[in-house]
This record gives C-alpha cells, structure tokens and sequence, in this order.
C-alpha cells in the first residue's frame, strides 16, 4: 500500500511538494484513491464527512480559517484531523495557519504545501491516485503494438514469443515488453501494458542471448506502454487437436474483469508466425469496423445450401409431373 513517504518520493517534483510538519507521520498509509477538501466540515458539519482521505486545503478554507478566532480554529481543525487522515496538503503556496501546523505536528499528521492553484492540483492528484490504486496483475508473455493495437502473445516457453516479436519489429511494429507485462485496469474500462524498468527495452532470443531492441533499431521501435487489445496464444501444433478453420466462434479471456478477445495459434516448422500474427490483428480490426469474414462467409454458404435445395425441391416436382 502507498504510504505518504513513498508519494513524496515519487511526485514531489511533479506536484512541487514541500514538507511543513508531521515528519513523523511520513509512514502513514493512503488507503483511498480520493482527496477531499474540508469546505463544510470546517464549519463544524461532519455528517456524511471520511477522515481517510488526504485533505486538500485551497483558497477558500485558508481564507475562512483566518476569519475565525483562535480557539474555534483549534477546534474546528481537531473536529477533521484524526488519526485516520493520511497527509494535508496546502495549495498555492499559501502560508499554513500557526494552529494547523501545531496540530499537524502533534498528531503525526504530514502537512504538505504546493505552489500549484488548487484546481490544478486536484486534477493531477486525482491522476496520480487512480494510477496508484488502478488494479494490476503481472504477465508471462510478450507485449507488442501492431497497427495500432496492443497485442499480447502467450504461450509455452520456448515456444517462439521472442523471436515472434522480433520478427514483428522488424516489420515495423513495437516492443512494449518482453517476458513480464504489468496488466493495470484504467478507468475501470480498459487494460494497459507495460513493463518493469529493469527489462524495458530487452529482449531475449535463446541461442544470442539478450539485446537491446532501442539500441539495435531505434526509438521508434518502442513503446512504453500500449493498451491490451487481444491475446494471442502460440501452441505447438497438436494433429490430434481440433483448429478452428473458419473462425465463427469468439473466444475471449478474463484479465482482471475485462474480456479480451483470445486466439489460438499453432505453431510449426513452415509456417510464417509473423505474417499469420499480423493477418490476425488486421482481421480483428476489420472486425471492430463490422466486417466479419467467417459470417459473411457462413450467411453465403446458407443462402448457397437453401438455394439448392429449392432447385432440388423443383427438379423432383418437375420429374414427378412428368412421370
């Protein structure tokens, strides 16, 4: 879980953040990937008010502070500041009232304070947070872009992932990650790819070892991240498994609640992996524009089947006419 010391660490100089107070607190947990500025429970309403979520302190709750007393500021600021609060944050660089910082202090509780206006900050916290808490699973596979789409290939090791991604660069298309992708479901609606810093870029062909794919072809054959649009298995082929040879029925997998379309490739001596890789991603997107070759192809063989079946009904009728 994200602690208010690793947030620092990673976004301090993204956000302009400066620590004021409650060093001590730095171990604290956030727990919820939501901000919340006080407004109305600063006024002493708390109903329906969550102490779990980092506080956002902008111009109006700095101004309203000033205009109350002393004790009542005291009290209204120890009515929001429990135990449960992760860190206070005080946008536009705007000086933190004497009470606030004393009890920040005492509490263990982190005041932080930017120099971005407090719209701006929200929004990039916001970001920040749903990265954070975006939920992720790690991947044994090979993660490529092809004409635009981000294609996740599968399989057995040894069964040819890395030099199909290698062929794949070639022709022009990208390496996200070889060996280990890190799945993470954005916005709840769709799945991005990426990989770990210490194997980005790297790809490994058994036989040569470990290559650097920026350095050999450039920058312009990788990608950083690129969203998971299918899933392609390669299999070694199997003459007692049953291939599908027309392509009606969609298969899809389940990666973290969201369903991806799903292939199966067979793989042996002969066949160009590459070129069939690439047919399915042109397919799939041939698909995705409401053209669907297998149905298009089964609706022609059913008009086909019925229509001579109709000239059979005929010939016979004709035939027993005649007789």
């Amino acid at each position: 879980m994200l602690t208010v010391r690793d947030f620092l660490e990673k976004y301090s100089h993204s956000l302009n953040l400066e620590l004021l107070a409650g060093k001590d607190g730095l171990s604290r947990k956030i727990k919820l990937p939501e901000t919340e500025r006080p407004g109305l429970s600063l006024t002493g309403y708390l109903k329906g008010y969550t102490d779990k979520r980092i506080l956002v302190f902008g111009r109006v709750e700095i101004e309203y502070l000033k205009h109350l007393d002393s004790e009542t500021r005291i009290d209204r600021l120890k009515g929001i500041l429990s135990k449960n609060v992760p860190a206070v944050i005080i946008a536009r660089k705007f000086k933190a009232p004497r009470e606030l910082e004393e009890i920040c202090e005492r509490e263990n509780i982190p005041l932080l304070r930017t120099k971005l206006v407090t719209m701006q900050f929200l929004n990039q916290l916001t970001v920040i947070l749903s990265e954070e808490f975006s939920p992720s699973i790690s991947c044994h596979g090979t993660l490529v872009e092809a004409f635009g789409l981000g294609v996740l290939i599968q399989g057995d090791s040894s069964v040819g992932k890395s030099e199909t991604a290698l062929g794949m660069i070639e022709r022009g298309h990208r390496l996200v990650s070889d060996d280990i992708v890190i799945v993470k479901k954005k916005e709840g609606s769709y799945l991005e790819g990426t990989g770990p810093e210490l194997t980005r870029h790297l790809l490994e062909i058994r036989g040569i070892g470990i290559i650097n794919v920026a350095h050999l072809y450039g920058a312009v054959c990788i990608s950083e991240a690129m969203d998971v649009d299918l899933i392609v298995k390669l299999e070694e082929w199997d003459d007692q498994h049953f291939y599908d040879r027309i392509g009606l029925e969609e298969k899809y997998c389940d990666l973290l609640g969201i369903k991806v379309p799903f292939y199966i490739m067979p793989v042996k001596p002969g066949r160009d992996v590459v070129l069939l890789l690439e047919t399915i991603v042109l397919n799939h997107r041939l698909k995705g524009m409401g053209y669907n070759s297998a149905k298009e192809f089964n609706v022609k063989l059913l008009e086909t089947i019925s229509k001579r079946q109709r000239m059979g009904k005929k010939e016979l009728k004709a035939a027993m006419q005649r007789s």
